[in-house]
Protein backbone atom coordinates (compact mmCIF):
# COMPACT_ATOMS: atom_id res chain seq x y z
CA UNK A 1 0.00 0.00 0.00
CA UNK A 2 2.68 2.49 1.01
CA UNK A 3 4.64 1.86 -2.17
CA UNK A 4 1.53 2.67 -4.20
CA UNK A 5 0.76 6.02 -2.52
CA UNK A 6 2.25 7.81 -5.53
CA UNK A 7 -0.10 5.92 -7.87
CA UNK A 8 -3.10 6.93 -5.77
CA UNK A 9 -2.08 10.55 -6.17
CA UNK A 10 -1.76 10.23 -9.93
CA UNK A 11 -4.61 7.88 -10.81
CA UNK A 12 -7.22 8.47 -8.12
CA UNK A 13 -6.38 12.05 -7.14
CA UNK A 14 -5.81 11.09 -3.49
CA UNK A 15 -2.73 12.68 -1.94
CA UNK A 16 -0.28 10.92 0.39
CA UNK A 17 -1.45 12.64 3.59
CA UNK A 18 -5.07 11.75 2.94
CA UNK A 19 -4.13 8.18 2.09
CA UNK A 20 -2.21 7.76 5.37
CA UNK A 21 -5.21 9.12 7.26
CA UNK A 22 -7.54 6.70 5.44
CA UNK A 23 -5.25 3.76 6.20
CA UNK A 24 -5.14 4.68 9.88
CA UNK A 25 -8.91 5.08 9.99
CA UNK A 26 -9.38 1.70 8.33
CA UNK A 27 -7.15 0.01 10.92
CA UNK A 28 -9.08 1.71 13.70
CA UNK A 29 -12.45 0.59 12.31
CA UNK A 30 -11.34 -3.05 12.21
CA UNK A 31 -9.68 -2.88 15.64
CA UNK A 32 -12.78 -1.23 17.16
CA UNK A 33 -14.85 -4.21 16.03
CA UNK A 34 -12.31 -6.62 17.51
CA UNK A 35 -11.75 -4.87 20.86
CA UNK A 36 -15.05 -3.03 21.26
CA UNK A 37 -13.34 0.37 21.21
CA UNK A 38 -10.35 2.12 19.69
CA UNK A 39 -10.03 4.88 22.30
CA UNK A 40 -7.07 3.24 23.99
CA UNK A 41 -5.35 2.22 20.75
CA UNK A 42 -2.49 4.03 19.02
CA UNK A 43 -1.97 3.33 15.29
CA UNK A 44 1.38 4.55 14.03
CA UNK A 45 2.06 4.53 10.28
CA UNK A 46 5.57 4.97 8.96
CA UNK A 47 5.27 5.66 5.22
CA UNK A 48 9.04 5.83 4.80
CA UNK A 49 9.63 2.32 6.09
CA UNK A 50 6.25 1.04 5.04
CA UNK A 51 5.32 -0.52 8.40
CA UNK A 52 2.42 -0.15 10.82
CA UNK A 53 2.63 -0.36 14.61
CA UNK A 54 -0.41 -0.76 16.86
CA UNK A 55 -0.22 -0.17 20.61
CA UNK A 56 -2.90 -0.88 23.21
CA UNK A 57 -2.89 1.19 26.41
CA UNK A 58 -4.25 -0.77 29.39
CA UNK A 59 -4.79 0.27 33.02
CA UNK A 60 -3.00 -1.91 35.60
CA UNK A 61 -5.41 -3.27 38.25
CA UNK A 62 -4.90 -5.71 41.16
CA UNK A 63 -4.97 -9.41 40.37
CA UNK A 64 -8.49 -10.79 40.10
CA UNK A 65 -10.13 -7.37 39.50
CA UNK A 66 -9.94 -7.26 35.70
CA UNK A 67 -13.44 -6.38 34.46
CA UNK A 68 -12.67 -5.55 30.83
CA UNK A 69 -9.55 -7.20 29.38
CA UNK A 70 -9.64 -4.74 26.47
CA UNK A 71 -9.14 -1.82 28.85
CA UNK A 72 -7.47 -3.38 31.91
CA UNK A 73 -4.62 -5.77 32.77
CA UNK A 74 -3.76 -7.49 36.02
CA UNK A 75 -0.59 -6.50 37.87
CA UNK A 76 0.94 -9.98 37.41
CA UNK A 77 0.29 -10.01 33.66
CA UNK A 78 1.69 -6.51 33.28
CA UNK A 79 4.94 -7.41 35.06
CA UNK A 80 5.20 -10.61 33.02
CA UNK A 81 4.76 -8.57 29.79
CA UNK A 82 8.19 -6.92 29.75
CA UNK A 83 7.20 -4.40 32.44
CA UNK A 84 8.62 -5.71 35.78
CA UNK A 85 8.19 -2.33 37.49
CA UNK A 86 4.48 -1.98 36.74
CA UNK A 87 2.28 -0.71 39.57
CA UNK A 88 -1.49 -0.66 40.12
CA UNK A 89 -3.11 2.41 38.57
CA UNK A 90 -0.39 2.94 36.01
CA UNK A 91 -0.79 2.59 32.27
CA UNK A 92 0.71 -0.42 30.58
CA UNK A 93 1.35 -0.36 26.82
CA UNK A 94 1.69 -3.46 24.76
CA UNK A 95 2.12 -3.88 21.03
CA UNK A 96 -0.52 -5.65 18.99
CA UNK A 97 0.70 -7.74 16.06
CA UNK A 98 -2.09 -7.40 13.53
CA UNK A 99 -0.87 -10.31 11.43
CA UNK A 100 -1.64 -12.71 14.28
CA UNK A 101 -5.36 -12.04 14.12
CA UNK A 102 -5.77 -14.15 11.04
CA UNK A 103 -7.25 -13.98 7.60
CA UNK A 104 -10.70 -12.65 8.61
CA UNK A 105 -9.26 -9.50 10.16
CA UNK A 106 -7.10 -8.88 7.09
CA UNK A 107 -10.13 -9.27 4.79
CA UNK A 108 -12.16 -6.85 6.94
CA UNK A 109 -9.32 -4.34 6.73
CA UNK A 110 -9.13 -4.75 2.98
CA UNK A 111 -12.88 -4.24 2.48
CA UNK A 112 -12.93 -1.21 4.77
CA UNK A 113 -9.98 0.30 2.96
CA UNK A 114 -11.51 -0.29 -0.47
CA UNK A 115 -14.76 1.32 0.63
CA UNK A 116 -13.02 4.42 1.99
CA UNK A 117 -10.85 4.79 -1.12
CA UNK A 118 -13.94 4.54 -3.33
CA UNK A 119 -15.70 7.21 -1.25
CA UNK A 120 -12.65 9.47 -1.50
CA UNK A 121 -12.43 8.90 -5.21
CA UNK A 122 -16.10 9.86 -5.66
CA UNK A 123 -15.61 12.97 -3.52
CA UNK A 124 -12.59 13.94 -5.63
CA UNK A 125 -14.56 13.47 -8.87
CA UNK A 126 -17.47 15.55 -7.54
CA UNK A 127 -15.18 18.35 -6.35
CA UNK A 128 -13.25 18.40 -9.60
CA UNK A 129 -16.27 18.59 -11.93
CA UNK A 130 -18.23 20.93 -9.65
CA UNK A 131 -15.47 23.48 -10.22
CA UNK A 132 -15.69 22.83 -13.98
CA UNK A 133 -19.39 23.65 -14.37
CA UNK A 134 -19.84 25.73 -17.51
CA UNK A 135 -16.56 24.51 -19.00
CA UNK A 136 -16.14 22.59 -22.25
CA UNK A 137 -15.38 18.85 -22.06
CA UNK A 138 -14.78 16.18 -24.64
CA UNK A 139 -16.01 12.63 -24.26
CA UNK A 140 -16.15 9.44 -26.24
CA UNK A 141 -19.56 7.87 -26.87
CA UNK A 142 -19.72 4.66 -24.84
CA UNK A 143 -23.42 3.82 -25.07
CA UNK A 144 -26.57 5.44 -26.40
CA UNK A 145 -30.08 4.97 -25.04
CA UNK A 146 -33.39 6.51 -26.07
CA UNK A 147 -33.27 9.25 -23.43
CA UNK A 148 -29.56 9.85 -22.90
CA UNK A 149 -26.06 9.14 -24.13
CA UNK A 150 -23.17 8.00 -21.92
CA UNK A 151 -19.79 9.58 -22.62
CA UNK A 152 -16.41 8.75 -21.10
CA UNK A 153 -13.71 11.39 -20.76
CA UNK A 154 -9.95 10.72 -20.91
CA UNK A 155 -9.96 9.59 -17.26
CA UNK A 156 -12.93 7.26 -17.84
CA UNK A 157 -15.30 9.47 -15.83
CA UNK A 158 -18.92 9.04 -16.88
CA UNK A 159 -20.67 12.03 -18.47
CA UNK A 160 -24.40 11.90 -19.14
CA UNK A 161 -25.85 13.76 -22.13
CA UNK A 162 -29.68 13.74 -21.85
CA UNK A 163 -31.80 13.85 -24.97
CA UNK A 164 -33.21 17.18 -23.81
CA UNK A 165 -29.68 18.63 -23.75
CA UNK A 166 -28.81 17.37 -27.25
CA UNK A 167 -29.19 19.47 -30.38
CA UNK A 168 -32.04 18.30 -32.63
CA UNK A 169 -30.35 16.28 -35.33
CA UNK A 170 -27.61 14.95 -33.03
CA UNK A 171 -26.89 11.31 -33.82
CA UNK A 172 -23.96 9.62 -32.12
CA UNK A 173 -22.16 6.37 -32.85
CA UNK A 174 -20.15 4.35 -30.36
CA UNK A 175 -16.56 5.59 -30.22
CA UNK A 176 -17.41 9.00 -31.69
CA UNK A 177 -15.93 12.08 -29.95
CA UNK A 178 -18.48 14.60 -28.67
CA UNK A 179 -18.00 18.09 -27.22
CA UNK A 180 -20.35 19.61 -24.62
CA UNK A 181 -20.32 21.82 -21.55
CA UNK A 182 -20.81 20.64 -17.98
CA UNK A 183 -24.27 21.93 -17.06
CA UNK A 184 -24.54 20.65 -13.47
CA UNK A 185 -23.03 18.08 -11.10
CA UNK A 186 -25.00 16.23 -8.40
CA UNK A 187 -23.69 14.06 -5.58
CA UNK A 188 -26.79 12.27 -4.36
CA UNK A 189 -25.96 9.41 -1.99
CA UNK A 190 -22.26 10.08 -2.62
CA UNK A 191 -22.68 9.03 -6.24
CA UNK A 192 -21.51 11.86 -8.54
CA UNK A 193 -23.70 12.45 -11.58
CA UNK A 194 -22.15 14.70 -14.22
CA UNK A 195 -24.66 16.09 -16.73
CA UNK A 196 -23.42 17.79 -19.88
CA UNK A 197 -25.27 19.92 -22.42
CA UNK A 198 -25.01 20.93 -26.07
CA UNK A 199 -28.06 23.20 -26.01
CA UNK A 200 -26.78 25.55 -23.32
CA UNK A 201 -25.88 29.13 -24.27
CA UNK A 202 -22.54 28.54 -22.56
CA UNK A 203 -21.73 25.84 -25.12
CA UNK A 204 -21.91 28.46 -27.88
CA UNK A 205 -19.77 30.83 -25.81
CA UNK A 206 -17.06 28.20 -25.25
CA UNK A 207 -16.97 27.34 -28.95
CA UNK A 208 -16.42 31.01 -29.81
CA UNK A 209 -13.61 31.16 -27.23
CA UNK A 210 -11.88 28.30 -29.02
CA UNK A 211 -12.40 29.58 -32.56
CA UNK A 212 -11.82 33.31 -31.93
CA UNK A 213 -8.45 34.09 -30.26
CA UNK A 214 -9.53 37.67 -29.53
CA UNK A 215 -12.33 36.37 -27.28
CA UNK A 216 -9.97 33.97 -25.51
CA UNK A 217 -7.46 36.79 -24.97
CA UNK A 218 -10.12 39.13 -23.59
CA UNK A 219 -9.98 41.68 -26.43
CA UNK A 220 -13.56 40.89 -27.41
CA UNK A 221 -16.29 40.28 -24.86
CA UNK A 222 -19.50 38.30 -25.37
CA UNK A 223 -22.25 40.35 -23.75
CA UNK A 224 -25.38 38.37 -24.57
CA UNK A 225 -26.39 35.08 -26.18
CA UNK A 226 -29.76 33.74 -27.33
CA UNK A 227 -30.30 30.33 -28.89
CA UNK A 228 -32.94 28.12 -30.37
CA UNK A 229 -30.77 24.97 -30.53
CA UNK A 230 -30.36 23.55 -34.00
CA UNK A 231 -32.25 26.43 -35.63
CA UNK A 232 -30.81 29.87 -35.00
CA UNK A 233 -28.74 31.88 -32.53
CA UNK A 234 -27.85 35.52 -31.91
CA UNK A 235 -24.73 36.64 -30.09
CA UNK A 236 -23.85 40.22 -29.08
CA UNK A 237 -20.16 41.08 -28.88
CA UNK A 238 -18.15 44.20 -28.10
CA UNK A 239 -14.47 45.05 -28.52
CA UNK A 240 -12.20 46.66 -25.94
CA UNK A 241 -9.86 47.73 -28.73
CA UNK A 242 -11.14 50.30 -31.24
CA UNK A 243 -8.90 48.81 -33.88
CA UNK A 244 -10.70 45.46 -33.74
CA UNK A 245 -14.04 44.90 -35.48
CA UNK A 246 -15.78 42.44 -33.13
CA UNK A 247 -18.21 41.13 -35.73
CA UNK A 248 -15.54 40.67 -38.39
CA UNK A 249 -13.20 38.96 -35.92
CA UNK A 250 -15.92 36.49 -34.88
CA UNK A 251 -16.96 35.69 -38.44
CA UNK A 252 -13.42 35.46 -39.84
CA UNK A 253 -12.21 35.78 -43.39
CA UNK A 254 -14.96 34.43 -45.66
CA UNK A 255 -16.63 32.99 -42.56
CA UNK A 256 -13.69 30.72 -41.75
CA UNK A 257 -14.09 31.03 -37.98
CA UNK A 258 -17.83 30.82 -37.67
CA UNK A 259 -18.22 27.93 -40.13
CA UNK A 260 -16.57 25.52 -37.69
CA UNK A 261 -19.02 26.54 -34.97
CA UNK A 262 -21.99 26.21 -37.31
CA UNK A 263 -20.94 22.66 -38.24
CA UNK A 264 -20.55 21.72 -34.57
CA UNK A 265 -24.08 23.04 -33.91
CA UNK A 266 -25.65 21.01 -36.76
CA UNK A 267 -25.88 23.98 -39.17
CA UNK A 268 -27.42 26.33 -36.63
CA UNK A 269 -27.56 29.82 -38.18
CA UNK A 270 -25.64 32.36 -36.08
CA UNK A 271 -26.13 36.13 -36.22
CA UNK A 272 -23.27 38.14 -34.72
CA UNK A 273 -24.10 41.74 -33.82
CA UNK A 274 -22.30 44.62 -32.09
CA UNK A 275 -23.41 45.21 -28.52
CA UNK A 276 -24.42 48.70 -27.41
CA UNK A 277 -25.68 50.20 -24.15
CA UNK A 278 -28.33 52.07 -26.10
CA UNK A 279 -31.42 49.83 -25.80
CA UNK A 280 -33.11 51.34 -28.85
CA UNK A 281 -30.15 50.69 -31.12
CA UNK A 282 -29.55 47.28 -29.54
CA UNK A 283 -33.12 46.21 -30.34
CA UNK A 284 -32.73 47.46 -33.91
CA UNK A 285 -29.59 45.40 -34.35
CA UNK A 286 -31.16 42.36 -32.67
CA UNK A 287 -34.07 42.42 -35.16
CA UNK A 288 -31.69 42.39 -38.13
CA UNK A 289 -32.09 41.85 -41.08
CA UNK A 290 -35.33 43.83 -40.67
CA UNK A 291 -35.07 47.65 -40.87
CA UNK A 292 -37.00 49.38 -38.10
CA UNK A 293 -38.76 52.63 -38.97
CA UNK A 294 -39.69 53.80 -35.49
CA UNK A 295 -39.31 52.37 -32.02
CA UNK A 296 -41.03 53.33 -28.77
CA UNK A 297 -39.46 52.11 -25.49
CA UNK A 298 -40.77 51.58 -21.99
CA UNK A 299 -37.48 50.92 -20.22
CA UNK A 300 -39.07 50.65 -16.78
CA UNK A 301 -41.28 47.71 -17.82
CA UNK A 302 -38.79 46.41 -20.39
CA UNK A 303 -41.21 46.71 -23.30
CA UNK A 304 -40.63 47.94 -26.83
CA UNK A 305 -43.09 48.82 -29.59
CA UNK A 306 -41.49 48.48 -33.01
CA UNK A 307 -43.01 49.94 -36.18
CA UNK A 308 -41.94 48.60 -39.56
CA UNK A 309 -42.83 48.89 -43.19
CA UNK A 310 -45.16 46.09 -44.23
CA UNK A 311 -42.50 44.29 -46.25
CA UNK A 312 -40.16 44.33 -43.24
CA UNK A 313 -42.58 42.70 -40.78
CA UNK A 314 -41.97 39.15 -41.95
CA UNK A 315 -38.21 39.68 -41.70
CA UNK A 316 -38.55 40.97 -38.14
CA UNK A 317 -40.67 38.02 -37.07
CA UNK A 318 -38.61 35.45 -38.94
CA UNK A 319 -39.33 31.84 -39.80
CA UNK A 320 -41.59 30.31 -37.13
CA UNK A 321 -41.14 33.52 -35.13
CA UNK A 322 -37.49 32.72 -34.40
CA UNK A 323 -36.06 36.16 -35.15
CA UNK A 324 -38.29 38.14 -32.80
CA UNK A 325 -38.08 35.45 -30.14
CA UNK A 326 -34.28 35.54 -30.20
CA UNK A 327 -34.27 39.35 -30.20
CA UNK A 328 -36.47 39.30 -27.10
CA UNK A 329 -34.17 36.85 -25.33
CA UNK A 330 -31.05 38.76 -26.38
CA UNK A 331 -32.19 42.25 -25.34
CA UNK A 332 -34.39 41.39 -22.38
CA UNK A 333 -37.19 43.55 -23.81
CA UNK A 334 -40.67 42.31 -24.64
CA UNK A 335 -40.92 43.34 -28.29
CA UNK A 336 -44.24 44.02 -30.03
CA UNK A 337 -44.15 44.46 -33.82
CA UNK A 338 -46.62 46.78 -35.54
CA UNK A 339 -47.32 47.06 -39.25
CA UNK A 340 -47.64 50.64 -40.50
CA UNK A 341 -49.83 51.54 -43.50
CA UNK A 342 -48.38 51.71 -46.96
CA UNK A 343 -49.42 55.37 -47.13
CA UNK A 344 -47.05 56.38 -44.38
CA UNK A 345 -43.94 54.90 -45.92
CA UNK A 346 -44.63 54.75 -49.60
CA UNK A 347 -42.31 57.74 -50.16
CA UNK A 348 -40.10 57.39 -47.08
CA UNK A 349 -36.32 57.09 -47.37
CA UNK A 350 -33.81 55.52 -45.00
CA UNK A 351 -31.27 57.94 -43.54
CA UNK A 352 -28.44 55.75 -44.80
CA UNK A 353 -29.40 56.84 -48.33
CA UNK A 354 -28.34 60.40 -47.43
CA UNK A 355 -24.76 59.40 -46.58
CA UNK A 356 -23.46 61.59 -49.44
CA UNK A 357 -24.92 64.71 -47.83
CA UNK A 358 -25.03 63.83 -44.11
CA UNK A 359 -22.02 62.53 -42.20
CA UNK A 360 -22.26 58.98 -40.93
CA UNK A 361 -21.78 59.88 -37.25
CA UNK A 362 -24.74 62.25 -37.48
CA UNK A 363 -26.89 59.52 -39.08
CA UNK A 364 -25.83 57.07 -36.34
CA UNK A 365 -26.76 59.58 -33.63
CA UNK A 366 -30.24 59.96 -35.12
CA UNK A 367 -30.66 56.21 -35.53
CA UNK A 368 -29.70 55.76 -31.87
CA UNK A 369 -32.83 57.64 -30.83
CA UNK A 370 -35.03 55.56 -33.13
CA UNK A 371 -35.10 57.86 -36.18
CA UNK A 372 -33.94 55.69 -39.05
CA UNK A 373 -35.93 57.23 -41.91
CA UNK A 374 -36.33 60.75 -43.30
CA UNK A 375 -40.00 60.94 -42.36
CA UNK A 376 -39.33 59.83 -38.79
CA UNK A 377 -36.85 62.72 -38.44
CA UNK A 378 -39.14 65.29 -40.03
CA UNK A 379 -42.07 64.17 -37.87
CA UNK A 380 -40.06 64.56 -34.65
CA UNK A 381 -40.04 68.03 -33.03
CA UNK A 382 -36.79 69.91 -33.61
CA UNK A 383 -36.09 70.41 -29.91
CA UNK A 384 -36.65 66.72 -29.22
CA UNK A 385 -34.05 65.85 -31.83
CA UNK A 386 -31.57 68.27 -30.20
CA UNK A 387 -32.19 67.01 -26.66
CA UNK A 388 -32.15 63.27 -27.36
CA UNK A 389 -29.41 63.03 -29.95
CA UNK A 390 -26.96 65.42 -28.20
CA UNK A 391 -26.30 67.02 -31.58
CA UNK A 392 -25.79 70.76 -31.95
CA UNK A 393 -28.75 72.82 -33.13
CA UNK A 394 -26.88 73.86 -36.27
CA UNK A 395 -26.26 70.21 -37.17
CA UNK A 396 -29.95 69.38 -36.68
CA UNK A 397 -30.97 72.33 -38.83
CA UNK A 398 -28.63 71.19 -41.60
CA UNK A 399 -30.11 67.66 -41.49
CA UNK A 400 -33.67 68.98 -41.58
CA UNK A 401 -32.78 71.22 -44.53
CA UNK A 402 -31.36 68.30 -46.50
CA UNK A 403 -34.40 66.13 -45.82
CA UNK A 404 -36.94 68.87 -46.59
CA UNK A 405 -35.14 69.71 -49.83
CA UNK A 406 -35.43 66.05 -50.90
CA UNK A 407 -39.21 66.07 -50.45
CA UNK A 408 -39.63 69.50 -52.00
CA UNK A 409 -37.95 68.18 -55.15
CA UNK A 410 -40.23 65.13 -55.14
CA UNK A 411 -43.32 67.32 -54.76
CA UNK A 412 -42.21 69.48 -57.70
CA UNK A 413 -41.75 66.41 -59.89
CA UNK A 414 -45.18 65.07 -59.00
CA UNK A 415 -47.08 68.36 -59.16
CA UNK A 416 -48.31 67.65 -62.67
CA UNK A 417 -49.62 64.18 -61.72
CA UNK A 418 -51.93 65.13 -58.87
CA UNK A 419 -53.31 68.21 -57.17
CA UNK A 420 -54.67 66.34 -54.18
CA UNK A 421 -53.19 67.48 -50.85
CA UNK A 422 -50.68 65.02 -49.40
CA UNK A 423 -52.03 63.27 -46.36
CA UNK A 424 -49.69 63.74 -43.42
CA UNK A 425 -48.25 60.53 -41.94
CA UNK A 426 -49.38 59.62 -38.50
CA UNK A 427 -46.75 60.35 -35.89
CA UNK A 428 -45.77 57.13 -34.04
Amino acid sequence: MVEQFAEFKELKNIDKTTMISVLEESFRNVLAKMFGTDENLDVILNPDKGDVQIFQNLTVVPDGEVENPNLQISLTDARADDDPEAEVGEEHTREIIFEKFGRRAILNLRQTLQSRILDLQKDAVFTKFKELEGQLVTGEVYQTWSRETLLLDDEKNELLLPKSESIPGDFFRKGETVRAVISHVDNKNNNPKITVSRTSNMFLVRLFEIEVPEIHDGLINIRAVARIPGERAKIAVESYDDRIDPVGACVGVKGSRIHGIVRELRNENIDVICYTNNPSLFIQRALSPAHISTIRLDEENKKAEVFLRPEEVSLAIGKNGHNIKLATMLTGFEIDVYRDTEMVYEDDIFLDDFSDEIEKWVIDALKNIGCVTAKSVLNTPRQTLVDKSDLEEGTIDDVLEVLRREYEEDETDEADDTQAPEEQPEQL
